[in-house]
């Protein structure tokens, strides 16, 4: 049986000002990847999140976050090595988080077997407001990060 491609997620919402990073990213790579290389915007519920990664063995999940670092700093985080950091992911308009559909997914086993997340620091979410420029260079910036970082994977 194929192995199911990388995936990456984008999570946001587009008129919240920085909450858009992550749906910002997502946007502009797809097109911009291989075959082996699914791009999926969504809004970050949980359910959705979870069957998402469900079966998935690479997972690349994009997303605003909050952990009192300077606006636009790019933070990776290795899903599997251990919790998520609960008060970066603080955010969400849902009930459970990011972190916490992370934590959901390690507690029923389907964490995928490298998720990464990149959280990019958030400055405002303000509805109706655009992104912040340190916002708006750091997407940029992991834009590029991935496609250099998809380029350099085996076939």
């Amino acid at each position: 049986m194929a192995s199911r491609p990388t995936l990456i997620i984008g999570i946001g919402h587009p008129d919240r000002g920085d909450d858009a990073a992550g749906r910002v990213v997502a946007a502009a790579l797809r097109g911009r990847v291989g075959d082996g290389v699914e791009v999926i915007e969504t809004d970050g519920e949980a359910g959705k999140l979870l069957d998402l990664i469900d079966g998935r063995a690479d997972v690349i999940i994009v997303d605003a976050g909050l952990s009192g670092a300077a606006p636009g700093a790019i933070h990776r985080l290795d899903a599997t090595a251990g919790p998520m950091p609960l008060p970066m992911f603080a955010t969400s308009s849902h009930a459970i988080g990011l972190s916490e559909s992370i934590e959901l997914a390690r507690a029923l086993g389907t964490l995928p077997k490298r998720c990464l997340v990149i959280a990019i620091e958030a400055q405002r979410f303000d509805l109706g407001a655009g992104m912040s420029p340190p916002v708006t260079a750091a997407t940029d910036t992991v834009i590029e990060d991935l496609l250099a970082e998809l380029a350099s994977q085996p076939a």
